[in-house]
């Protein structure tokens, strides 16, 4: 899945998606590292309860949902993101890693979770998300990938399902499970290419926020400069 290399075209992650053919034109993803947990909390926090009990299983509370953010490892698991414009994070996944085996043998298996925030929706983040995770899982060398969800998480049983995965349900919930092909170098020069190009459109980002936040900051000067002389330019 995915073994060729996107072009960086695509509308900003603050427009809507418009056309069938912006919705398959690239979104910049980019990993996520310990730095990020601010982002990753507000993030989360920010989710509904019914978003909350889709995500988690249950409706966890911002106690338990701190906890789970200061238990993130990032040195063991993968964490994707997408930021708009004012850099805030409005849709990320986690690719959880099984631990090793008492053997020592490397794990084989990983669990997908992804959730996006309401004013997101309808642009497909969520796929996006699942096929940049299944890409760098396949880099790793897992053989399968699996989603734990309620069956009532529609949204997130089609993405799997799409994807071919097999959907096995129990109940009020259900697992999918798809096998992955082996890495390949195309793979990996996707990959490496989308970080790449990533890191670059969130320093944009970073720049853009800066520069206009030092233009609001010279107006404001600026304006209390003419109220204290009373509202004469200076020559």
């Amino acid at each position: 899945m995915g073994s060729s290399v996107p072009t960086p075209r695509s509308p900003h992650p603050d427009s809507p998606s418009g056309s069938a053919a912006s919705r398959h034109s690239w979104v910049p993803i980019r990993s996520l590292a310990p730095r990020h947990r601010g982002r990753i909390l507000a993030h989360l926090l920010a989710l509904d309860i019914r978003d909350r009990y889709l995500r988690f299983g249950h409706p966890a509370k911002d106690a338990q949902i701190e906890r789970y953010v200061q238990a993130l490892d990032f040195e063991r698991d993968e964490l994707f993101g997408i930021f708009n414009r004012k850099l805030e994070l409005i849709a990320m996944a986690h690719l959880a890693y099984e631990e090793p085996g008492a053997s020592g043998m490397p794990a084989t298996r990983a669990e997908f979770g992804v959730s996006v925030l309401e004013k997101a929706r309808g642009r497909g983040f969520g796929a996006r998300l699942f096929d940049h995770a299944v890409m760098h899982a396949r880099n790793r060398h897992i053989e399968t990938l699996y989603i734990h969800a309620l069956t009532e998480n529609t949204a997130m049983l089609r993405i799997a399902r799409n994807a071919g995965a097999e959907v096995v349900r129990d109940g009020s919930e259900a697992e999918a499970y798809l096998t992955l092909p082996p890495d390949t170098f195309a793979t990996h020069v996707e990959a490496l290419f989308e970080d790449q190009a990533a890191e670059v459109d969130y320093q944009f980002k970073r720049n853009a926020r800066r520069l206009a936040e030092l233009m609001e900051t010279m107006a404001g000067m600026q304006a209390r400069l003419l109220r204290q002389d009373g509202g004469r330019p200076r020559e």
